[in-house]
């Protein structure tokens, strides 16, 4: 069904509607129908004006510059804890280049996992649709994406830094028996949390002017994607059968846990000489750390509150993962 087909049925359909509630429930759908294809429509839209090739937008051959850090120093895991006052400003940038490339992994590894949700998503939808197109448009989008995050690892020189066997394996499940709201919501704390941190970092002029250009792509182009998860989870969660929205509310509690602990892979501080068991605790127990998580995921937990999600065994997980406040 078109968009101008499905305003005007529920045009024609008004009023005979009532107060019937299967009537109510067709009209709730095609008006969801309508707006969807709207949305679709204007990030395509803003897609064709704001779309990067990070290959020819960014400068990989320049050196690093001397002395600037990866990462805002305030978003370096172990930023005021004691270990950070013990550790000499050349270990502390040197920290900043491995978490990075450490988040570029949990970006990649993220976004591989996105783009079969994606696929999932639309695999019985029309084709022609602007809602499939968009989807589509952002799967290309995630694979560009990765193909950056790979290249500055490898232009940083460090290792990169996949998840552990247990969280890759979850993965693996989750994406194969997710449903749909569930792809949406780890959609959206895969992305949000991470574009929290790299809006601050790519005005940042402390930071290196490659990292900067790295997360100025990503902030642009996941605008567009997380308005997409976010309208359509919206409006999964007011059609989805009780035991799916249930099920939602499990999963992504339990997924916004692996998230948190996945966030650094605690390898970086083997590779910068620190002892590992150390700083691992020592960031446990920031509470400087815990109010950046927590910044970084509370429009996201806000918004999850405001559609429903957060309630039950749900929310405790949620608040055992150190992400809602």
């Amino acid at each position: 069904m078109t968009r101008s087909s499905a305003a005007g049925t529920v045009a024609a359909l008004d009023p005979v509607i009532g107060t019937d509630p299967d009537f109510e429930t067709l009209r709730d759908a095609l008006g969801a129908l309508k707006d969807r294809e709207r949305v679709a429509e204007r990030l395509l839209a803003a897609s064709a004006k704001h779309s990067f090739d990070p290959d020819t937008e960014l400068d990989w051959d320049a050196p690093w510059v001397e002395g600037k850090w990866f990462w805002p120093p305030e978003l370096v895991s172990l930023y005021d804890t004691p270990l950070w006052y013990e550790m000499s400003e050349e270990q502390r940038v040197e920290l900043s280049r491995h978490e990075t490339a450490a988040l570029a992994s949990l970006g990649i590894w993220f976004e591989i996992i996105l783009i079969q949700l994606l696929v999932r998503h639309i695999y019985d939808k029309p084709t022609t649709s602007a809602h499939v197109r968009y989807a589509l448009t952002e799967i290309a989008d995630e694979c560009r994406h990765s193909m950056m995050f790979a290249r500055a690892i490898g232009k940083g020189g460090t290792p990169a830094y996949p998840p552990n066997r247990l969280h890759h394996n979850l993965a693996r499940v989750f994406k194969t028996v997710s449903t749909t709201p569930g792809s949406f919501t780890a959609t959206l704390l895969g992305e949000e949390v991470l574009d929290w941190m790299q809006r601050l970092t790519f005005p940042d002029e402390r930071v290196q002017p490659l990292i900067r250009g790295v997360t100025r792509i990503h902030v642009v182009e996941e605008a567009r994607h997380v308005r997409y998860a976010r309208e359509e989870l919206r409006r999964q969660m007011k059609v989805a059968p009780r035991w799916e929205r249930e099920v939602t509310r499990l999963t992504s509690g339990e997924f916004a846990r692996v998230f948190s602990l996945a966030f650094v892979n605690p390898q970086v501080y083997t590779n910068v000489g620190l002892d590992r068991a150390e700083a691992v605790a020592q960031v446990r127990a920031s509470e400087h750390r815990r109010r950046v998580m927590q910044e970084g995921a509370r429009r996201l937990t806000e918004f999850l509150e405001e559609i429903g999600m957060m309630s039950g065994v749900g929310r405790r997980l949620w608040r055992s993962s150190g992400l809602l406040a």
